[in-house]
């Protein structure tokens, strides 16, 4: 038998834009008749720092033109193009690199394809990982790694560290660089089915999809990036490929198959599954055929007794940016930093706000929403109170070891967030909505001693918060998912730590809020948005 080889990934030509960035600590040098690249440290830890503080701020022009499509798609909605304009708004306002586009800056992800005549004289992950730490440290962003000091005890790291770091080593005397940052939406909407043969139909693989699609929800931030993964030589190989791919590092593969078992685009696939998403009526969060911008469908050979399916997606902070170092420096892609197109655009007139006064007793709220159907957009204007995980931990124990729902539970709405750095002047660093699904297990026990009856978070919830709502008489209001630093900017007003401050971005914080848009999805009759919606 004749040995074929061929390489699994066939990647067309490198397409980006990219832009010098520094020419210090890269040279070439001689050696046994073959021309090194040399590559300092300090090189290195440059091009990191430089990466994740771009993509901190800024995002790619597809992504945003993408964003702005749907203010011209006739078939939106309203409550869509509402979100579209205040996604555009918070891309404006992120470029002044103040405030981070997203709170959650997510877990910081380098993808590296090392040439084996590329030398760097270092542990490459240790100058990296300095890198992003300078930027971390530096910059308004949000500290969010949690080490394991044992089995149930965690500790943040309080520099955003460890990062994932993966180098493969490759032909050639050039370096290059894929970073990432994903926060916890888009890594929890990240799902492996193992499935059989059976699914390799056209009326097999769309019921998988239509069942699956609606699995994603509304809690990365929607519009996504969406990326469906066939195949695989292993589990980990197939969802490293979802990752790739909703980064849009696999756009250049070739778009059919052959005996060698290469990697493919199927693109009437990705024209199918886009379509799918449409149908699903989740839309821009709050309802409408903008669940997803784009999609990437990718077919891999796989072992004839396994067929791994990986689906995933990259949300509305879609922070990818690709570097290189060759003969001629250090290079970053360039990303979109002339917004006056966009601005342009704005502003957009939306569906009239109802303003809600939240400095009113807990009773009054209740009866002003009851009067108001889900789906209505809100102005809040008073005190919320700041709550997500640990927060929400610490109180059902102190309940549990006899002591009493705080009042600030009970007199306030909750919001579930946790917000980046305070930048210098301002009352707030980015400071948007966390997936309010990781709270549903409290809902009930907690509306039973009369806190957490107005919960303000994003995206789709359990059953069980529903039948709760309506068993209390409470409500659940969708805010954004997405516009961390508009909120900032333009909706809080102040914010002050009032528990539990060892818990750094997780503390309990009373907040003023002015004109901050939210919408009713769960209300006190058991009315549910994403039901509604056919979730």
């Amino acid at each position: 038998m004749e040995f074929h080889y061929a390489p699994l990934y066939q990647l067309g030509k490198d397409q980006t834009s990219y832009h010098l960035l520094s020419r210090e600590g890269v040279e070439t040098q001689e050696v046994a008749g073959r021309r090194l690249l040399l590559i300092k440290p300090q090189a290195l830890r440059l091009l990191a720092a430089s990466a994740m503080r771009e993509i901190a701020f800024f995002l790619r022009h597809e992504h945003l033109d993408q964003v702005a499509a749907i203010l011209d798609d006739p078939q939106a909605l309203a409550n869509e193009r509402y979100v579209a304009a205040t996604l555009l708004r918070n891309s404006l306002v992120a470029a002044d690199q103040v405030l981070p586009t997203c709170q959650d800056t997510g877990t910081a992800i380098v993808l590296a394809h090392k040439g084996e005549q590329v030398w760097t004289m270092a542990d490459d992950r240790e100058a990296i990982s300095h890198g992003i730490y300078d930027t971390y440290v530096g910059e308004n962003l949000r500290y969010s790694q949690m080490a394991a000091l044992s089995m149930f005890e965690e500790q943040n790291t309080n520099c955003n560290l460890p990062a994932q770091i993966d180098i493969v080593a490759c032909p050639g005397d050039e370096y290059h660089f894929l970073f990432l940052a994903k926060g916890g939406g888009s890594a929890n909407k990240t799902f492996l089915f193992q499935e059989t043969k059976s699914l390799l139909n056209e009326a097999s693989l769309r019921r998988f999809c239509q069942e699956k699609l609606p699995l994603l929800g509304t809690t990365a931030c929607p519009p996504y990036h969406l990326a469906l993964v066939i195949g695989g030589l292993s589990a980990e190989a197939n969802l490293k490929a979802v990752k790739l791919a909703s980064a849009g590092a696999y756009d250049s593969l070739p778009t059919s198959g052959d005996a060698s078992g290469r990697a493919f685009r199927d693109l009437e696939w990705e024209g199918k599954l886009l379509d799918l998403a449409a149908e699903t009526g989740l839309g821009a969060q709050f309802g409408g055929r903008h669940l997803a911008h784009d999609a990437r469908v990718i077919r891999l050979p796989r072992h004839a007794a396994s067929l791994p399916v990986g689906l995933g997606l990259s949300c509305s902070a879609h922070r990818n940016i690709k570097a290189k170092i060759s003969r001629e420096g250090i290079f970053m892609e360039t990303l979109a930093k002339d917004l006056a197109p966009y601005r342009r655009r704005l502003p957009l007139e939306g569906p009239r706000p109802l303003v809600i006064n939240l400095d009113q007793p807990m009773s009054v709220i209740l009866q002003e929403l009851a009067q108001h159907p889900v789906g209505t957009l809100l102005h809040l204007n008073g005190t919320m109170v700041v709550a997500r995980d640990l927060a929400h931990a610490r109180i059902w124990r102190r309940i549990e070891e006899g002591g009493e729902m705080p009042a600030y539970f009970t007199d306030h709405p909750i919001y579930y967030a946790g917000p980046a750095k305070t930048p210098p002047g301002l009352a707030s660093g980015s400071f948007g909505p966390t997936t309010a699904g990781r709270m549903d297990g409290y809902v009930d026990a907690f509306q039973a001693l009369g806190g957490s009856m107005v919960m303000v978070a994003k995206g789709n919830r359990s059953a069980a918060v529903t039948a709760a709502c309506r068993r209390h008489g409470g409500f659940y209001l969708g805010s954004i998912g997405g516009p961390a630093a508009v909120l900032a900017r333009e909706s809080i007003l102040k914010v002050e730590v009032i528990d539990f401050a060892e818990l750094g971005m997780e503390a309990v914080r009373r907040i003023q809020v002015v004109n901050f848009p939210a919408f009713i999805v769960y209300d006190d009759k058991g009315n549910d948005l994403y039901q509604r919606l056919s979730l």
